[in-house]
């Protein structure tokens, strides 16, 4: 359990107690915009390879790095390098930097005019079989819990299915290296995530905070083998706000741990790059008006807006 309560929803409910799951989940999301789901079923195999070849792949001189960052295409595919990316409105840049792998469409897909072709470091043997088998147990999972979330909101289990099937989803392996005493930003500043829900395995340091209904920074420590989930912009705007996109961000570790590095595996789950975002009917009520009447939006659209906000484009 972490710090005032999130208490975890365990998974392995999910096939025995599906409405009390997706209760228990979809009141996590609406009071923190958070939930942390314990008994994940994820391969621990799956992960460890992962995100050992990351750590591989960041241990990598700079210069080889650097011949997989792909400038002008916000960091779609391959290496983020160090010191690139900020929060929206932040003065200093984040302190790290980041693989992103996407998903691999079939030859000649429509979609490929919005989603690159994923870049495969050689330097790292197995590489690109371990990071696209961590991509799609994570694409699986995430589509199980967006199951529990269309339960939770009324909208037919299936209501997610058919907009996210081909979505423009990443899998970031982050590295956040040592701080050093007088580091002028910190690993990642406060924001918001721009996907549909965010998917987040535990990191081994700590630091990931969240900004409390009441304005109060929570810590997130989920137990080990336990997953964080968050709700990201997309489905803030397409549930008018019933399920909020709550901000977080990772805080700089205590001087003991500023020596030690950091990693951590978001995957940001996006819905069909073609998707159009409008308010649900269901959540429009003299309460909660909508918030975006009019203001429709296409998926690909909203993600170029914002990745331009946080310096990417």
């Amino acid at each position: 359990m972490t710090d005032r309560g999130i208490t975890p929803v365990s998974m392995s409910r999910y096939d025995t107690d599906f409405q009390g799951f997706s209760d228990d989940l979809g009141a996590s999301f609406k009071r923190y915009g958070f939930a942390v789901v314990s008994d994940h079923g994820l391969d621990e195999q799956v992960i460890e390879a992962a995100i050992a070849d990351a750590k591989a792949f960041f241990a990598l001189p700079e210069a080889v790095k650097r011949a997989y960052h792909q400038p002008g295409t916000g960091g779609a595919r391959g290496l983020t390098p160090f010191g690139t990316e900020a929060a929206k409105d932040a003065k200093a840049v984040d302190l790290k930097e980041f693989w992103h792998t996407g998903r691999e469409l079939p030859a000649g897909h429509a979609y490929g005019q919005y989603m690159r072709a994923n870049l495969w470091p050689t330097e790292v043997p197995g590489f690109r079989d371990h990071l696209y088998g961590m991509f799609e147990a994570l694409d699986a999972l995430g589509r199980r819990i967006l199951r529990a979330i269309a339960r939770y909101m009324d909208l037919g289990d299936d209501y997610f299915e058919d907009k996210v099937e081909l979505g423009n989803s990443v899998l970031r392996m982050l590295h956040y290296p040592p701080v050093p005493a007088d580091a002028p930003g910190v690993r990642a500043g406060a924001h918001e995530d721009i996907n549909v829900i965010t998917l987040l395995l535990g990191a081994e340091e700590a630091g990931l905070q969240l900004k409390d209904a009441d304005g109060e920074w929570l810590d997130i420590a989920p137990p080990p083998g336990a997953l964080v989930v968050n709700i990201g912009d997309m489905l803030q705007r397409l549930t008018n706000h019933v399920l909020p996109s709550t901000t977080h961000r990772v805080v700089n570790p205590a001087p003991e741990r500023r020596g030690f590095a950091r990693y951590s595996t978001p995957f940001f789950l996006h819905f069909n790059p073609d998707f159009v975002i409008e308010t649900l009917p269901s959540t429009i009520t003299d309460a909660n008006p909508d918030r975006y009447a009019g203001q429709s939006i296409m998926a690909e659209d909203f993600l170029t807006q914002r990745l331009k906000e946080i310096r990417l484009l």
